[in-house]
């Protein structure tokens, strides 16, 4: 499909005004940020949607396994990642006193609720992701 071809389909025109999540996205008349925005931060770092995607389709992996899946991430970073998305809820991190050291990972409940939305977005990104570089090469000098 050409970017020009186009056209607004039923689901363009659904009605979200009743949605309050996304209601709270008005700022005009609030301090608080939208926590659509929020949240986007979080999972929209380079690594978050590669390590909640392993996590899920794995169920439970060490440090050493989740590094080789998510590659090329370094050690410091793929740390920095999982202390992250464990400090907000979305991965419990389980350490074993054994010799050698055991620490394995997974989501919690929280975590498992975000798969069938990042699932959604994934397949979005994948039906139109032509349609968006065809409009990125007809824009090239627009960052």
């Amino acid at each position: 499909m050409q970017a020009q071809d186009f056209q607004p389909t039923a689901i363009a025109n659904r009605d979200i005004t009743g949605i309050d999540a996304w209601d709270t996205c008005d700022n005009r008349h609030s301090t608080i940020a939208c926590p659509t925005s929020e949240v986007l931060d979080l999972i929209a770092h380079k690594w978050t949607v590669q390590i909640i995607y392993y996590l899920h389709q794995q169920r439970v992996l060490r440090f050493r396994q989740l590094h080789r899946l998510v590659a090329p991430i370094t050690q410091k970073e793929l740390t920095k990642r999982l202390r992250k998305l464990e400090s907000v809820g979305l991965i419990n991190r389980t350490a074993y006193a054994e010799v050698p050291p055991r620490v394995e990972y997974q989501l919690t409940e929280l975590g498992l609720t975000l798969v069938q939305p990042l699932a959604v977005l994934a397949q979005w990104a994948e039906d139109n992701l032509d349609t968006i570089k065809a409009h990125q090469s007809q824009n090239q000098n627009i960052d």
